[in-house]
């Protein structure tokens, strides 16, 4: 009698633990993703950022890998935590803000994101991160492998909200996660929306995790200038060390202008580099540039022409000027060692204005064709003119 109940019982395991296990994974697949399982249609799932850099690995692109934390999983972590509904409720409880002030706009951006960085996080959303890192580093042979945390949202809000460099360890990636999370609350999104007349929480953001480039020098590159809208030209900023020392806009950069058809450097401009953006022994930081490299160009010619080339193939495979960052990793020899960290389609105040302008002749011809001269005639013969 025992061995029958026993028999039953094993059969009950076997047959449930294959639900267990599909649940499990369709769990993982709606609330985190590989990049190599992304494309950028995915934008309103994971984010700008996350999907761009899905489409990227899938055209076979050099980008650091990682993987990325979806809307649903912020949305989950609200949920499971209760925090959802404290959020809304003290943001019910704010009065008319058309108008607020730098100080009073830092206040409620230093409770909300107070209230979401110091949340515990519920163990089913830390117990995923943790996995999927795990899972990193054991893919890159490093353990606690360095990544950068960085902000994905739905809509490309350029600067708004936070990115994380050299994070080491999972307890740590959690931590960081929820400090990007909570980033959708700083006072410029903030103002953002109010003068927009947009919900404070409108904005939901995407996380991505990614592998850190130990970078001698990082920047951005456009393939149409986004001043003068010349798109035979490659536009390159950088500086030494990583990127936020060129996106931050705080510091001197090196740019340099190479022409798309021939490969030659057309214009070079080198700053002076006082500070640099680099990795420390935790987290990453400003740092003053040593005197011999101040003066000194980051990039050499080959390095140039390489992060060209791959501003080129990326707007050819996108099929639109591209607003790129990248960074080149000493470890690769040059012309192989630049890896790209995010593009988006570029923005020029030049097409812009010539477009607009183009609209609005358009429809002043639209609207003289409209006139009937006829009968502007006849009011003409029945003016009697003094002299």
């Amino acid at each position: 009698m025992s061995r029958k109940i026993s028999k039953k019982h094993n059969s009950q395991s076997v047959l449930t633990k294959p639900k267990k296990t599909r649940r499990r994974a369709m769990e993982k697949k709606m609330f985190v993703s590989w990049f190599e399982e992304l494309c950028k249609d995915d934008a309103p799932v994971v984010g700008k950022k996350c999907a761009n850099l899905g489409e990227m690995t899938r055209l076979g692109l050099d980008v650091p890998p990682g993987f990325a934390l979806t809307l649903a999983l912020y949305e989950k972590f609200l949920q499971d935590s209760d925090l959802g509904e404290r959020l809304a409720r003290y943001i019910g409880s704010l009065e008319n803000l058309k108008g607020a002030g730098v100080e009073r706009l830092r206040e409620i951006s230093s409770k909300l994101r107070g209230m979401i960085e110091n949340e515990p996080m519920p163990k089913f959303v830390a117990d995923l991160v943790c996995e999927h890192y795990d899972e990193l580093c054991e893919r890159i042979g490093i353990r606690n492998v360095p990544v950068s945390v960085r902000s994905a949202g739905v809509e490309s809000r350029p600067g708004m909200f936070e990115t994380y460099l050299n994070i080491e360890g999972k307890e740590e990636v959690v931590a960081y996660v929820q400090k990007v999370w909570a980033s959708a609350f700083t006072p410029r999104a903030i103002a953002f929306r109010i003068s927009k007349g947009l919900a404070i929480d409108c904005d939901m953001l995407g996380v991505a995790v990614v592998k850190m480039v130990n970078a001698t020098a990082a920047g951005i590159g456009f393939t149409i200038d986004p001043v003068l809208g010349d798109d035979s030209k490659v536009i390159i900023e950088a500086n030494w060390g990583l990127g936020e020392g060129v996106v931050s806009g705080v510091e001197n950069v090196d740019r340099w202008t190479v022409d798309k058809q021939t490969l030659k450097i057309v214009e070079r401009s080198i700053g002076k580099k006082m500070k640099h953006f680099i990795n420390m022994e935790k987290r990453a930081d400003w740092a003053e540039v040593p005197p011999d490299k101040q003066d000194k160009p980051c990039l050499s010619d080959e390095e140039i022409k390489a992060v060209a080339e791959v501003a080129m193939h990326l707007e050819q495979t996108l099929g639109k000027p591209q607003d790129m960052e990248w960074a080149l990793d000493p470890d690769l020899p040059a012309g192989k060692n630049v890896f790209l960290l995010q593009t988006r389609p570029a923005k020029s105040v030049a097409k812009k204005a010539a477009s607009e302008s183009k609209e609005l002749s358009d429809r002043l011809a639209s609207d003289i064709r409209s006139v009937d001269l006829s009968k502007a005639a006849e009011k003409v013969k029945n003016i009697s003119f003094k002299f």
